[in-house]
């Protein structure tokens, strides 16, 4: 800095000096240039002879007499900047900078030199003076506006003392300047990441990506000559490592979509294929599938018309493409990139394995996180507590208790204070029934928080020395980076919190009241009913979902009301007093323990606001039905999902009515993946339960999109390991494992061959259910089946009929579907379903070029259709027409028109003479009919029916 302070003339500033004289003594020219407009007020007389005295002390030496006189020249004018200097100049030459610099601070608010300002800002950095310094360049900005360097110095120094929102001001202020340039915005991004401002991050970020995509459409330039001074420079360049925070922005904003469209256009654009954009067609990642030699275990098919690109992809980018299809539910497609990248060196990519782990972690796919967890505790260089503890976790909830409680065990040893560990390890301990151990946990918890709280608190050391009194002009503290305090206690006492509450109870009553007084209105079709009901219903609906109490971060508590005493005394350890309380009574009366532990519980609230939980259930099911009927599907599913979420609901009939609620919502919407997806989650839930399948069948009864979702590869694997389970507890029921934490029966590790086919079908949502209603129940495993079950079977083969998979799995003149079918007919041969189902595949393989015995087919389909046409005769009369029907379309498919004709006239015969035409498939068979007539050249025959059946 010595070119900036002894770089000057000294007979310039001795010129300037005696100019100043002049003026304030009013005697004389001044030298040099002419000077500007002044600024500052005019002075009188008085003050200029009292400044022209001062000046001339200072001059003489004599410094206490200059600074007396400018003292009362500021007394009298404090706006005579002149004065302000002197005085500064005077205290200078005292050796008292700090004071000389308060003032010059002073004098040049009178003077607007954005030079000034800057020298003042430099002077007032290397005092330590921080915020004083950021004062003076947000001074140089304010007069200088071009002055970027001030802005940047103002961003350093705010950044240096932690003070974010003056950095973030002062970079934004320079990326208005210098749109989109990545220096900035690499300085910028920390900061608002810091201060939760993600959404503006990332926007900057993408506005820059689009603009460089603009500037440079085929990509950024590949340089050939490094010293070619026409290259862009790198802060006009938007780099991979750009492209990755981009896309980690939108993974952690949760908007998965745009981070995998990101990845993908962006590589692409690197790499110079920009002009390839029919990849975007693409729901899939195939653009950068591995070359078949590259694979090694990762298998991937790829259907459609584009072939996989293969082109290459960096690890980094590939691991946020798995991050976000994981968390976004595409599992498989996730899985593969997932697998390339855990094939890397876990060394060098720990961090990727652990990000990949937590995704798994919170799709709630433990089978997959799990081993992830394992391979990085099993390392010292990687391994950790967290991961340890997530490596129980993964453990406990897929039921190998034994071995999660071993991981708890070395966490403990590693840290005998980790108290979380031993309660949770207590907690595994009491669902093994190995009450002494828990009880031993406890206590240890119990002992430790007691003598923490004994612990005197720390107390500053007695010889301290107060600080001096800064001569900032600003209040200089050093900002931490500590985590934001909890907030303190609510400025509404208990008694106006109480009082606040029991008015919105009063209201939320009202309203209710007014919602049941206008559904029967709203029923009859009174529009104006029906829009004040949905004013009213919204108003609760929102209240609810808006209560916190109502949805905590854990669910393994019911709601104990608004007001709850639990929360009070959990400072006091009230829940290890609770669990040791409940142990006892365990280990003095093993027989009588639920009875005892079930008075000892508080009881349950059944009500919210005045209302009970059937009432409100009742009102969210009505709101959410007419927002579906109005065509706002999206609202409707958020509602019903969200209260899925409640603690008020864990009980199972409860989650399965909102269930049920969401698959009713998607069916009228014809969104049937969401019913699907509902109806696994209540199959998984009700293990061995045919309900739930017919429930599944009755939300996809027709159509092709139902068909669609009937026959999605999830589902079919899904189906297959319910399968699997089902045949395995009756044929072995020795291998079946009952999982706890889980409540549903597995196979366990000894069957290997089965339990590797298992693990090869579990497709990307393994549904674990919610926590147990209360300590006692639902511990002990269901009843496992007996007998065969032709219902589940029949489902399965009916799914292969309808995917139309006559790929051959046994021997060449078996189908797939025809495996499972027979299955189900040997275990109910009198159902007419089944039968009609082995009629279908079978006339179908028949049709098939594969088939090498089609008369034999042909025979055999015939053979169950008459069998069905037996048993379905049984029935009634009524059901004749359903069976000619079936026989007219068999002899359709094979070509015999003749007989065809006869059976689907028929089926009109016999509508015309009930009388029934639109209940029964009368209108199928006038149709089919149709195309017989004009294929034969009958075109009059098939306009009289086109009249008579197929006519609006």
């Amino acid at each position: 800095m010595l070119h900036r302070e002894w770089d000057f003339n000294i007979a310039q500033q001795d010129a300037e000096f005696r100019d100043d004289l002049r003026e304030a003594s009013g005697i004389g020219k001044k030298k040099g240039r002419k000077r500007g407009r002044q600024h500052g007020p005019v002075l009188s007389h008085q003050v200029r002879a009292l400044i022209g005295e001062g000046n001339q002390a200072y001059v003489d030496g004599n410094i206490p007499e200059a600074i007396r006189m400018m003292q009362e020249v500021i007394r009298i004018e404090p706006r005579a900047s002149s004065a302000w200097s002197v005085i500064a100049q005077c205290y200078e030459d005292s050796d008292e900078p700090k004071k000389a610099l308060q003032l010059r601070i002073m004098a040049a608010h009178l003077r607007h030199d954005a030079d000034e300002w800057e020298r003042l800002a430099v002077q007032s950095r290397d005092l330590g003076y921080n915020q004083q310094a950021i004062y003076c360049y947000s001074k140089v900005y304010s007069l200088d506006p071009t002055n970027v360097d001030a802005l940047w110095d103002r961003a350093s120094l705010a950044k240096e003392i932690n003070d974010l929102r003056a950095a973030r001001h002062s970079l934004l202020a320079i990326l208005k300047r210098f749109p989109h340039d990545t220096t900035v915005l690499a300085e910028l991004r920390p900061i608002l990441i810091e201060v939760s401002d993600l959404p503006l991050c990332a926007s900057l970020y993408q506005a820059a990506f689009e603009h460089y995509q603009t500037v440079q459409p085929l990509g950024p330039a590949q340089p050939i000559d490094p010293s070619l001074t026409s290259q862009p420079s790198p802060n006009q360049i938007f780099a991979f490592i750009d492209l990755l925070v981009l896309a980690d922005l939108y993974n952690t904003m949760a908007e998965y979509d745009r981070a995998i469209q990101i990845i993908r256009k962006g590589c692409r654009w690197l790499q110079g294929r920009a002009h390839q954009r029919f990849w975007d067609g693409c729901v899939d990642d195939r653009e950068y599938d591995l070359p078949r030699e590259d694979r090694g275990n990762v298998t991937t098919e790829r259907s459609g018309d584009v072939q996989p690109g293969h082109y290459p992809l960096d690890v980094n980018a590939r691991h946020r493409l798995a991050i976000a299809r994981i968390k976004l539910g595409e599992a498989e497609e996730g899985k593969m990139h997932a697998s390339i990248v855990l094939a890397q060196d876990i060394l060098d990519y720990a961090a990727l394995f652990g990000e990949i782990a937590d995704s798994y972690f919170e799709r709630e796919m433990y089978a997959d996180a799990r081993p992830i967890y394992e391979v990085l505790g099993a390392d010292t260089a990687t391994s950790s507590l967290y991961v340890l503890l997530q490596v129980a976790v993964c453990r406990r909830m897929l039921g190998d208790l034994q071995e999660a409680a071993e991981v708890y065990k070395q966490v403990i040893d590693v840290d005998q204070t980790n108290n979380d560990a031993k309660m949770k390890l207590a907690e595994l301990y009491e669902i093994m029934d190995e009450p002494r151990k828990a009880l031993e946990l406890v206590y240890q918890v119990i002992d430790s928080r007691k003598r923490r709280t004994h612990q005197p608190e720390a107390t500053p050391a007695p010889g301290t020395v107060p600080q001096p009194q800064s001569a900032s002009l600003f209040e200089e503290k050093s900002r931490t980076r500590a985590k934001t305090p909890a907030p303190g206690k609510s400025r509404l006492t208990l008694a106006e919190l109480k009082a606040l509450e029991e008015q919105c109870e009063r209201e939320v009553i009202l309203g209710h009241n007014h919602v049941e007084d206008l559904w029967p209105r709203m029923l009859h079709g009174d529009v104006e009913a029906e829009r004040e009901w949905m004013i009213e219903a919204e108003k609760l609906v929102e209240m609810f979902r808006e209560t916190r109490n109502l949805f905590v971060t854990t669910r393994d508590y019911d709601f104990k009301g608004m007001f709850p005493k639990r929360r009070i005394q959990r400072r006091d350890g009230t829940d290890e007093d609770r669990m040791v309380s409940r142990l006892e009574l365990n280990e003095r009366d093993k027989h009588g323990r639920r009875g005892k532990d079930d008075g000892q519980a508080p009881e349950k609230v059944d009500s919210f606001r005045g209302v009970t939980f059937s009432s409100w259930l009742r009102i969210f099911m009505q709101y959410t039905f007419v927002l579906t009927k109005r065509g706002d599907y999206d609202q409707a599913e958020e509602v019903l999902r969200h209260v899925l979420l409640s603690n008020a609901y864990r009980d199972f009939n409860s989650q399965n009515t909102i269930r049920i609620a969401i698959i009713t919502c998607a069916v009228h919407a014809g969104k049937f993946s969401i019913a699907v997806e509902q109806c696994r989650k209540i199959i998984n839930t009700h293990q061995f339960n045919n309900e739930a399948f017919r429930l599944l069948l009755v939300s996809l009864a027709s159509g092709h999109r139902p068909t669609d979702s009937f026959v999605t590869s999830t589902l079919q694997k899904h189906t297959l390991r319910e399968l699997r389970l089902h045949d395995a507890s009756v044929k072995t029921p020795e291998l079946m494992k009952w999982n706890v934490v889980g409540r549903k029966y597995n196979l366990s590790s000894s069957g290997k061959e089965e339990a590797s086919k298992v693990e090869e079908e579990v497709d990307e949502e393994v549904e674990i259910p919610g926590p147990m209603e209360s300590n006692g129940t639902e511990k002990t495993a269901i009843q496992l089946p007996t007998k065969n079950n032709p219902i589940i079977v029949a489902l399965y083969g009916q799914m292969s009929l309808a995917a139309k998979s006559y790929q051959s799995a046994i021997c060449k003149s078996v189908s797939l579907s025809r495996i499972y079918l027979l299955h189900a007919y040997d275990y109910c041969p009198e159902d007419p379903v089944i039968c009609l189902s082995l009629a279908i595949a079978s006339l179908g393989r028949a049709m098939q070029r594969q088939s090498d015995n089609r008369h034999h087919m042909i025979a055999q389909g015939m053979a169950f259709l008459s069998q069905y046409r037996t048993l379905r005769k049984s029935s009634g009369d009524e059901m004749l027409a359903e069976v000619d029907y079936n026989f007219g379309r068999a002899f359709h498919q094979l070509g015999l028109h003749t007989h065809a004709v006869s059976h689907y006239e028929r089926v009109l015969e016999i509508a015309e003479k009930q009388g029934s035409e639109y209940a029964s498939v009368a209108k199928e068979a006038a149709y089919n009919l149709s195309l017989i007539y004009v294929t034969t050249g009958a075109v009059p025959l098939a306009e009289r029916l086109y009249r008579r059946w197929l006519s609006i």
